[in-house]
């Protein structure tokens, strides 16, 4: 029985009493990882790869974690967002999945309050053309009790219906010639790719060793099983020999699979999942509105987020490469034109400043839409020890971490128990979300995206007035967020900082552009990179930025 000692234990999970930053150096890390085999090595950084990193390390074991690209790069920055139980799961009879989630979105809110938040979805009902009418409200009111009493009271709210100007309050453009009223129930949302980070910093602040732009490039195998893993980050290729090795790798899962078992038959079936970002004054709502796609069986949500409105989302079979995933001109179209059925709002694709396109790592076989696949993650163990975790969604990771740690154990032969249910993230111990958004202004953002350790990013400011200013006239983000990013984050370029620890580029893509030079030149100074160096990444961001919008406007076949 492996134990971390109970005081011990309860002291740690107090992160926000912390005196100073979890500073996090790159060197350090690639050291560590270099000089000691580890008891459990997770290859994949995204929200389900850190979870199970943080829940095996606070079971007292040794960990690793290696992410290829950044922490949440893939499929764990291009979430819908949502921390919820899912209705639609309801309707499909997955009565389980909503439970579970309902739980671990209570979970979520309690761990992490900076972070996590609570949402009011509106459902209008219309007489026709609606996501449903009149008739079936009622059916879909019972719904919503079930969904309330399965566990979404834990949320403080209960579902409740709505007159048309109480709709109309919330979504003053909605199109109410056909108005009959509403339903309003509440879920939650994050932003995903810093919920991921945090959980790997978390991590780390327990003892585990993480590092980004480390890829795994083979196994290795001893006996007939699976002992650890090549790993090449900056330029150097490591050994990390590993008493059981953990594949979180998402969409990618096959690829390792294949390397432990060359007779492995591919499961993955990636969903496509787009999602397109307008400005909030040109569609004007409050929380999350539900609207109908013209002829298609999806809802569409649409969500504010600051002074941004996130349109989505899809979901469709893709057969593209797994790297290069972008948001199409038909996909743009199909979000703009259910938006304009149900708003008075006339979007067209010049109102759109970003876009999110992504792929769901779904199980199962090719038959059939994967919209009706489930989404329930699979956990298995191959011949060789390799532990391999698939499907599930970000609403679960917590849960997936526990059970792919449990997988593990038992390959290496031990026992300990699950700590993380009740786990603080930092910055989520003592945290209070009211206090906090009744500030306003920098403490509110600050807050809300650092929680406790927003006195870390302050800090910062009081060493550089300089660090007190935007990183571009126009964002609310400061330069220190990005010094921050560098000391603490594991930032490493431009892109990882404009995608994913400030997410400009999701909510403000043309400023993000104008950000780049000064994000390259402050991590310059940070992290001793040369001139051409920053000029590489500056240029790689601009590209991207650019041959997402080309693809994004391409004239309609």
């Amino acid at each position: 029985m492996i134990r971390l000692p109970e005081r011990k234990a309860r002291s740690e999970t107090k992160s926000a009493i912390r005196r100073t930053a979890l500073a996090l150096d790159r060197r350090e890390q690639i050291e560590r990882l270099a000089a000691r085999p580890v008891d459990v090595l997770v290859v994949g950084g995204g929200v389900t790869g850190c979870y199970t990193a943080l829940d095996a390390v606070t079971r007292g074991l040794t960990v690793a974690l290696v992410e290829r690209d950044d922490f949440a790069s893939g499929t764990s920055s291009k979430s819908s967002k949502m921390v919820h139980g899912g209705l639609r799961y309801i309707e499909q009879g997955n009565l389980p999945l909503v439970r579970r989630s309902l739980l671990e979105r209570q979970r979520f809110r309690h761990n992490a309050p900076h972070l996590v938040q609570r949402l009011p979805f509106v459902f209008p009902v219309l007489a026709q053309d609606g996501v449903f009418d009149a008739r079936i409200a009622k059916a879909f009111e019972g719904l919503l009790w079930t969904y309330d009493l399965a566990g979404g009271w834990r949320i403080g709210r209960l579902h409740q219906r709505l007159s048309v100007p109480e709709v109309l309050a919330r979504a003053p453009r909605l199109r109410a010639e056909q108005l009959k009223g509403g339903l309003l129930y509440y879920d939650s949302r994050t932003d995903d790719a810093r919920l991921t980070l945090t959980i790997a910093r978390t991590a780390a602040h327990f003892g585990a060793t993480v590092l980004n732009g480390a890829a795994c490039r083979g196994l290795v195998h001893e006996g007939g099983r699976v002992r650890g893993a090549t790993v090449e980050v900056d330029g150097r290729e490591i050994e990390v020999r590993a008493g059981v090795v953990i594949n979180a790798t998402g969409v990618w899962s096959d690829t390792l699979d294949a390397l432990s078992d060359p007779g492995h038959r591919p499961r993955i079936r990636p969903a496509k999942g787009v999602h397109i970002v307008v400005p909030w004054t040109r569609l004007p709502i409050d929380g999350t509105v539900t609207v109908p796609i013209p002829g298609r069986a999806r809802r569409a949500t649409c969500t504010r987020w600051g002074d941004v409105v996130v349109v989505g989302t899809t979901d469709t079979d893709y057969d593209g490469s797994l790297d290069h995933v972008l948001c199409t001109r038909e996909e743009m179209q199909y979000l703009l034109d259910g938006a304009n059925t149900a708003f008075d709002a006339g979007l067209a694709p010049e109102d759109v400043v970003g876009s999110i396109a992504g792929l769901r790592p779904l199980v199962g076989g090719k038959e059939g839409a994967t919209l009706d696949m489930s989404r329930d993650h699979r956990i298995s163990t191959d011949a060789h020890g390799l532990v391999t975790v698939t499907g599930g969604k970000l609403t679960t990771s917590r849960h997936m971490g526990e059970l792919v740690v449990d997988a593990a154990l038992k390959v290496l032969g031990r026992r300990a128990r699950c700590r993380t249910a009740r786990l603080p993230l930092l910055g989520g111990a003592g945290y209070d979300a009211e206090a906090t958004s009744a500030t306003g202004g920098l403490g509110a953002h600050l807050g809300q995206r650092y929680g406790t350790e927003a006195r870390f990013v302050a800090d910062l400011l009081s060493e550089d007035p300089f660090l007190a200013e935007p990183i571009v006239e126009g964002t609310a983000h400061l330069r220190a967020e990005v010094v921050y990013a560098a000391r603490c984050e594991l930032a490493r370029t431009v892109d990882d900082v404009l995608s994913r620890r400030t997410r400009m580029r999701v909510f403000a893509r043309d400023l993000s552009v104008k950000a780049a030079p000064e994000v390259g030149r402050l991590l310059q100074r940070e992290l001793g990179l040369s001139d051409d160096e920053v000029a590489r990444q500056v240029d790689d961001y601009l590209s991207g930025i650019d041959l997402e919008k080309t693809v994004l406007m391409e004239a309609l076949s």
